[in-house]
Order: structure tokens, then C-alpha cells, then sequence
């Protein structure tokens, strides 16, 4: 009969048992925080033993930053694909604000959690889950559609890119909604390239006044 055929217990890929392991940790970040956690408690709920855990992970804090690398690169590809769906810069300045709001509604305390930690994030590079790259994509086009100036549209750009991160922390201590906070950091985005290109092109036409 079916119920006496043995069950047979499927062997995970280490890809798999490592991913297992790591959405475990992120299940008791959310839920119970940073500072009870530890390597044999995952274990137990991921369904495995701690020596087996140290075999992916030689100790806790590298299994925070593994898995603080994978929440940040998750957010980072889904931005990228939102980026590539855009047809003008405001398009591309929401889709990617709403993207990264949609994320820290959902991940946003794990993410919060694992920063707090500084053996988790201070080893990082700050250029690192592709923040350079994208500052260097979107201030190109800041660049052509503000027509400003190389340098002055990367600086700008590095610099609003923490208006996102900003909104995210405020969603989460406050009890807006989202589509309330995409709009006004949308808005604040657009307007300071706005007023940037403003004061530029104000500043090219005073050494042609001064002459008259």
C-alpha cells in the first residue's frame, strides 16, 4: 500500500542548503532580532545541525554578513530592472524609488536589524552590491537630460541616492503610505536636478553680463 512505501528523504544541493540556512537567519532577524541569535538556533530551524552550519558559515557574524550581501544585491537587481523599463528620467527616478520602498516594506526590518551591527556592515566596501555603478548609470543621464556638467551631476546624484534610504527609515517609523512617500521623494529628486540646472546655467551667464 502507498502508506508503507518509505518516504525518501531528497538530498539539498549545497547551493540550496546554504540559501536554506540563509533564509532561516533572515526569518529570526525579523522576527526575534540580532543580539539572541546563534549558529545552533538556526540550525534548529532550518532543520539541520550547528556542525553542518559551521560547514557553510565559520562563525554567526560571517553568516549576518552573507546574508546582509544577499538582501542588499536582491534590492540592487531588482532596481536595475526596474531602470531598464524606463522610457524618461522621471519614469526611471520612480520605478527605481518604488522598487526600493516595495523592498524595505518587505525586508526592510532584516535590513535595519543587520545594520545596526557593525561587525556586519563595517567590513564591507561602501562602493559594494552595486551602489557605484548605479550612481554612475543614473548620473550619466542626469547629465544629459539636465545638460550639467559631469562632475556636478555625479555629486548630485551620489547624493540624492540617500533620499530613498532616508524615505525607507521613515516608513518604517511612521504610518505613511507608500505611494505618498514615492511621490514626494520623487519630487524632491527631480526638483533639486531641477534647481541644479537653474543655478548652472544662471552662473554661465554672468561672466557674459559682466562684460556688457
Amino acid at each position: 500500500m502507498a502508506d508503507d512505501v518509505p518516504k525518501i528523504r531528497r538530498r539539498l544541493t549545497p547551493e540550496k542548503r546554504r540559501e536554506l540556512i540563509l533564509d532561516q537567519a533572515a526569518e529570526l532577524v525579523a522576527r526575534e532580532g540580532v543580539k539572541q541569535l546563534t549558529v545552533e538556533r538556526i540550525g534548529k530551524e532550518a532543520g539541520i545541525s550547528k556542525s553542518l552550519v559551521y560547514a557553510y558559515f565559520p562563525n554567526l557574524t560571517e553568516l549576518l554578513r552573507d546574508l546582509y550581501g544577499r538582501e542588499m544585491r536582491a534590492m540592487r537587481r531588482l532596481q536595475a530592472g526596474a531602470a531598464r523599463r524606463a522610457t524618461t528620467f522621471e519614469e526611471l527616478t520612480r520605478y527605481i524609488t518604488h522598487e526600493y520602498l516595495v523592498f524595505i516594506k518587505e525586508r526592510g526590518l532584516i535590513i535595519e536589524r543587520l545594520q545596526s551591527e557593525p561587525s556586519v556592515c563595517d567590513a564591507h566596501d561602501p562602493t559594494e552590491y552595486g551602489r557605484s555603478a548605479a550612481v554612475d548609470y543614473l548620473s550619466q543621464i542626469a547629465m544629459e537630460h539636465f545638460d550639467l556638467p559631469a562632475d556636478i551631476a555625479r555629486a548630485a546624484t551620489d547624493i540624492s541616492f540617500g533620499l530613498a534610504a532616508t524615505a525607507g527609515s521613515y516608513f518604517h517609523r511612521t504610518s505613511i503610505d507608500i505611494q505618498t512617500l514615492e511621490d514626494i521623494t520623487v519630487n524632491m529628486f527631480i526638483g533639486s536636478f531641477n534647481q541644479l540646472r537653474s543655478d548652472y546655467n544662471a552662473r554661465k551667464r554672468l561672466p557674459k553680463m559682466a562684460k556688457l
